[in-house]
Order: structure tokens, then C-alpha cells, then sequence
């Protein structure tokens, strides 16, 4: 697990680094996740556009959800967090790039 404290940061730590999987907070400080989601997406490199990514927001609505997938998101983890269905989750999109 990398932590980012920040959109930004986020970008700057996915695009240094190889990973499995991102799970981004949609109310980050800079840069919310579904900016930072999109900044992924358009990286020049092949993962970039293949990876999971997960939304995790206490935001519910259908909404919210669709928002989340508009910005190149995978999936939506709503708040607070249930440790099964984010296992699930996690689960299930790291089997969809298999």
C-alpha cells in the first residue's frame, strides 16, 4: 500500500510506480479524486488507461456513482467503509484484468 495524502501527490506517486490497483478518496485536498482519476487516465503509459481505479466517498447517489465512472473510475466504495464489500471490490476488479 502507497498512500497519497492529496490528488496530486497521488498522480506524482502513480506515475513513478508500478501498482495493481488505485483506490482514490473523491474529497481530497488539491485535487479531488475524480480530477486526479481523469490525470491518470490521460498518462502517456499503457497502465494508465488499464488500471482499476475505485472511488471511495460518502457520497451515495446515483449521481454520485455515475460521476465517479464519467471520470474514468472502475468502481464506487461508499462510507463508511464495509471491510467485505471493499475486499469484494478489490477482488472482482483485480479478476476483471486477468
Amino acid at each position: 500500500m502507497t498512500p497519497a495524502y492529496s490528488g496530486p501527490e497521488g498522480i506524482r506517486k502513480f506515475e513513478a510506480g508500478a501498482f495493481d490497483l488505485v483506490i482514490l478518496d473523491v474529497m481530497m485536498p488539491e485535487m479531488d479524486g475524480l480530477e486526479a482519476a481523469k490525470a491518470i487516465r490521460a498518462l502517456d503509459r499503457p497502465d494508465a488507461k488499464a488500471i482499476p481505479i475505485i472511488a471511495m466517498t460518502a457520497n451515495v447517489f446515483k449521481e454520485d456513482r455515475e460521476k465517479c465512472l464519467a471520470a474514468g473510475m472502475n468502481a464506487h466504495l461508499s462510507k463508511p467503509l464495509d471491510a467485505e464489500t471493499m475486499k469484494q471490490t478489490i477482488s472482482e476488479q483485480l479478476k476483471k484484468l486477468n
